[in-house]
């Protein structure tokens, strides 16, 4: 049974991406994310300014007449969403935790996915598979993606790209366009990364919130890990221990970066409570720019 106040929030998610979807995000969507392949379509007689590339001989030979081959792009992509619900995703320092977040950007992709007529499919990740859910179309199963994001509830804590990342290499043998989305609070896995965006589109979707680098000065606050337990106390009034925090933070920050971008991934960057669409469009053009 769905509590209510996920359903709310389900419901809130499913009005405002699907109006997002249907005004911007579906269009370039289709833009950037082409079909795998082309597929045969027919044999038509040869016409003045076909490509001579294209001509079937054996047709040709056989009528005596030159024609050439008709190929339409297979459209229909699968599009994994590998969504890390691991327990640092149930920070939030507004009224969206990051999982929110995580939740409502993947229910943009999804619904622009069906939208195209393409499949999406979910695994749901901490240190270790959690749940697969096979690729579908349909409102209803986009419904349900969002739905087994907000009400996760993981074996474990903590976060690990590894497993996930292996099982999607395992499960899904054609090459899909795959969507990582996590706060990247993990165990460096790099050559795994490059060997993922390989064999598939690999984009990374990094999630945050910017109360976990920069601090206000309200005192002494004593923090846990969500992931581990470890306890700190931290005096955030001292002006020094925030500059070194943030210093820190955004050194990791650019660290991740670098290896996205080593491994051939390309990345967006989110926070909770703040818009996205900015976010989405910049990279969208960007892909846009590449073809």
């Amino acid at each position: 049974m769905i509590p209510r106040e996920t359903l709310r929030k389900i419901r809130r998610i499913e009005i405002r991406t699907r109006r997002s979807v249907n005004d911007v995000f579906a269009g370039r969507y289709h833009s950037v994310f082409k079909g795998q392949g082309m597929e045969f379509q027919e044999v038509r007689e040869y016409v003045p300014g076909d490509d001579i590339r294209s001509i079937d001989w054996n047709v040709t030979a056989r009528t005596g007449a030159p024609h050439v081959k008709k190929f339409t792009e297979e459209r229909e992509l699968t599009v994994m969403l590998l969504v890390d619900v691991s327990a640092s995703n149930r920070f939030g320092s507004t009224l969206q935790l990051k999982r929110d977040l995580a939740a409502e950007v993947a229910a943009v992709l999804a619904f622009s996915a069906i939208t195209n007529h393409d499949r999406v499919g979910v695994i749901l990740f901490s240190d270790r598979v959690e749940k697969h859910i096979p690729p579908r179309k349909g409102t209803t199963h986009v419904l349900r993606v969002i739905s087994e994001i907000l009400n996760a509830r993981p074996a474990s804590p903590r976060t690990d790209l590894e497993p996930a990342l292996r099982y999607l290499n395992r499960v899904v043998r054609r090459r899909s366009v795959a969507f990582l989305i996590s706060d990247f609070i993990a165990p460096p896995c790099d050559h795994l990364l490059r060997v993922t965006a390989r064999r598939h589109d690999l984009v990374s979707v990094i999630v945050d919130d910017k109360r976990e680098s920069a601090l206000p000065a309200v005192g002494l606050v004593d923090f846990e890990d969500a992931e581990t337990g470890q306890r700190l106390l931290l005096d955030t009034s001292h002006a020094p221990t925030r500059r070194a925090l943030l210093a820190r933070q955004n050194e990791r920050r650019e660290d991740l970066r670098q290896r996205l971008a080593r491994a051939r991934s390309d990345a967006i960057e989110l926070h909770a409570g703040e818009p996205y669409d900015r976010a989405l469009i910049r990279f969208f053009r960007t892909r846009e720019k590449r073809r």
